[in-house]
């Protein structure tokens, strides 16, 4: 089934040329259908590539797909045209009287503030305790998570003594658990953060599952017991090029940083990176769509509490 996603939106015309299946919300008015609502909170700076990249993996199930883009307005967002977000984002005023299944809290690059220090941390705070009752399950990503984990079990983040930047391979922790269905026991996911989060505060949390751990990034994908909240401190929605971007806007900017770990063949820039996360990234989406979403949140929206 299609994702449903805005008549112009530039993300409609870069989809199609990958043969994913996209109808426009006009279509997808005179189809007998409940789509599953899906709220993108897009806390990046490129927003238009990250709702590109989300909305790519978000179309990749049988299910018919209704993405309702979301931004802040206590943060002025400067790399994204303001035309572009008149156009296509809601601000929370304007959703909070909804109800969705399932909801995207992306990263963003705050993460050497501290969280009460971002501009927007009081706004986010309201977000994610209007989910707690409107929305079914939530997918917290890298600064996401982190801030996720702060708000929801007073979880702290630790400054790292360098970057973390690679693609790193992660074992399963808890091999049947419905979210990481069908995965390999080792997979790749990409990382790109300054901040980590120590496995030892997760598992003082009784509600908290690791499900998957990385000796180079620590823990990568974490539950609650009832998977409304879903916690991932990588980016499986990177697309190949996106760590090299990171890493020459870094380098053009003087900084003292490294090549990305496992990722250019021969850890050689020159050379074209290889997409190694790609399936399970799509896995990952299918089954969160699927079992947490889809298979859970209530027909009638009105009664999800």
């Amino acid at each position: 089934m299609p994702i449903i996603i805005h008549n112009s939106l530039p993300a409609k015309r870069v989809l199609e040329s990958e043969n994913i299946f996209v109808i426009t919300e006009s279509t997808a008015d005179s189809q007998d259908i409940r789509p599953l609502r899906i709220l993108l909170l897009n806390l990046m700076p490129t927003k238009i590539e990250t709702e590109t990249q989300f909305l790519r993996l978000l179309s990749n199930t049988p299910l018919q797909v209704e993405v309702t883009l979301l931004q802040m307005v206590t943060h002025v967002s400067k790399n994204t045209p303001t035309q572009h977000l008149l156009d296509f984002y809601k601000s929370f005023d304007e959703i909070k009287h909804q109800k969705f299944d399932g909801m995207i809290i992306t990263g963003a690059p705050v993460e050497k503030l501290p969280f009460e220090e971002v501009d927007y941390w009081d706004e986010l705070c309201k977000i994610m305790d209007w989910s707690n009752h409107n929305v079914y399950s939530v997918m917290h990503v890298c600064w996401g998570a982190q801030a996720g984990l702060y708000y929801h079990y007073k979880i702290p983040k630790y400054e790292m003594k360098e970057k973390l930047s690679g693609v790193y391979p992660h074992m399963l922790t808890e091999k049947v658990h419905a979210i990481v269905r069908g995965f390999d026991e080792c997979f790749n996911m990409p990382h790109s953060r300054y901040t980590n989060v120590h496995p030892e505060d997760i598992k003082k949390i009784e509600d908290l599952i690791i499900l998957a751990h990385s000796k180079e990034a620590g823990a990568a994908m974490v539950t609650s017991r009832d998977g409304r909240r879903v916690f991932m401190f990588g980016h499986c929605e990177y697309d190949r090029d996106t760590l090299s971007k990171e890493y020459f806007r870094d380098v053009n900017k003087g900084l003292d940083i490294q090549v990305p770990i496992n990722y250019f063949p021969d850890d050689d820039p020159k050379q074209e990176p290889l997409l190694t996360w790609r399936s399970h990234a799509n896995l990952l989406f299918y089954n969160w769509l699927n079992h947490f979403v889809y298979q859970k949140t209530p027909f009638d929206l009105s009664k999800l509490s």
